[in-house]
């Protein structure tokens, strides 16, 4: 029997990566967008490392902030995975660099999906959908919870709850005339295995711990989950007809700075990386810092907060089952140590 076409945003990115795999794996033919096809090539030979590559997986040009490109990329796809959105390492100088991009490019691929009649589209939220803006409520963060935009939650939550209420208000709104499905899967930091060498942002904890590049962590916490079960829960998303009309946020676990540092350290030290660090800072030093430095200030909203995110939804409706935590730490840790990137 043959499957379905599925379209997949953004295909050079760390995650979209892993969906294209995992899809072509298993056996859907694959149509990926890329802003421009300078990186195709490159790609292909990434992707049939780990899976063959007949003609099951075609390149279009397409960019969020562009009409042109999505018509095509969309015509005959029963499925639309919506992976890509900017994910930055610092703050923009101007919220509008995420926002734009996020929400237009969102509502653009939606918009083009229900047009050329897809079935269902699955988009890649975040946790920070949920939760940003509760800082300091030490309790368990679901499905049912969304983030408090009045609370200065930053540029990236914010583009990533403003696009994700936008899909939700397109799909319930008269413009959805075909009824098309939609699904929201909620990830927290995106580790696992990098499968090239360019500076995804999700490294950047882990080569920084590895490298030594901070005497100390804060007493912060993260939520965290490997690509491969993120992938694995967006083709879930297609397969499983309870899932339409939910989102699911998926961590495989939530730790403390500290916690991981000390994962790294047990596994590397041994292997020469003698600088990861060590100290967990008071939170009042950090404070102190924050006086002085805008890196350090963003977080401080963020000491001490111990939260949790459910994963209930996604283990018992689309029946998700992530590695842990620790092994998504260390694969993505491997993974930069064969790269030369740590």
């Amino acid at each position: 029997m043959t499957l379905p076409t599925i379209l997949i945003t953004g295909a050079s990115g760390f995650l979209a990566q892993h969906a294209v795999i995992q899809a072509l794996q298993q056996g859907y033919p694959v149509r990926a967008t890329l802003r421009n096809l300078a990186r195709e090539n490159e790609l292909r030979e990434i992707f049939s490392k780990q899976v063959e590559i007949k003609n099951n997986l075609e390149f279009i040009a397409a960019d969020l902030l562009k009409d042109e490109g999505w018509e095509q990329a969309l015509r005959g796809c029963e499925f639309a995975l919506h992976v890509a959105s900017p994910f930055p390492l610092f703050e923009p100088k101007h919220e509008d660099e995420l926002i734009l991009p996020a929400v237009e490019g969102t509502l653009r691929v939606l918009r083009a999906a229900q047009n050329a009649g897809v079935k269902r589209a699955v988009i890649v939220s975040s946790v920070a959908a949920v939760y940003a803006g509760h800082n300091g409520e030490n309790r368990t963060f679901d499905e049912n919870d969304w983030s408090i935009l009045e609370n200065n939650i930053g540029a990236y939550a914010k583009s990533k709850t403003l696009a994700e209420r936008a899909a939700w208000k397109f799909i319930r709104s008269a413009e959805n005339v075909n009824g098309m499905e939609l699904v929201a899967i909620n990830p927290p930091l995106i580790l696992g295995p990098v499968l090239d060498r360019q500076n995804h942002t999700s490294i950047e904890l882990i080569r920084v711990f590895l490298r030594g590049e901070v005497p100390g962590v804060a007493k912060l916490k993260m939520g965290i989950v490997d690509a491969r079960d993120v992938a694995a829960a967006l083709l879930l998303a297609i397969q499983t007809p309870a899932a339409a009309g939910k989102r699911f946020p998926v961590p495989a676990g939530t730790l403390w700075y500290k916690e991981i540092a000390d994962i790294l350290q047990k596994e590397y030290a041994p292997r020469g990386y003698k600088k990861i660090p060590r100290i967990q800072f008071p939170s009042w030093a950090v404070k102190l810092l924050a006086r002085f430095d805008k890196k350090i200030a963003v977080v401080v909203r963020d000491l001490n907060w111990d939260y949790e995110i459910s994963s209930k939804q996604a283990r018992q409706i689309l029946g998700w089952s992530p590695r842990s935590a620790s092994e998504a730490i260390l694969s993505m840790a491997e993974s930069l140590v064969r790269f030369g990137l740590a």
